[in-house]
């Protein structure tokens, strides 16, 4: 009996073992999971955050181009028009 006590024993202690080592790996993936977790507040808040974050850009971006776009077709039809108004003066 006290072989099998002495083997019983054994057991428990690797058991206990193997049990510390599951924990230890729960433990880790629950820091991970906290720093993921971080990780991905920190990108929502780059991409989403109103004055600062991606679609702000880009929305400020489109309105600049949308003016600079305008200012553009102003400067075409004002160059246009002079070069017309230059012809005209010549030709007359």
């Amino acid at each position: 009996m006290s072989e099998t006590d002495n083997e019983i024993k054994f057991d428990i202690v690797e058991l206990n073992h193997k049990l510390t080592r599951l924990m230890d790996g729960i433990d880790t993936v629950k820091e991970k999971q906290d720093l993921m977790a971080d990780d991905i507040s920190k990108i929502k808040e780059a991409v989403y955050d109103p004055d600062q974050g991606i679609y702000a850009r880009l929305r400020e971006l489109e309105s600049w181009k949308k003016s600079q776009s305008r200012f553009m077709w102003i400067m075409l039809t004002s160059a246009v028009g002079l070069l017309a108004a230059a012809a005209l003066s010549h030709i007359v």
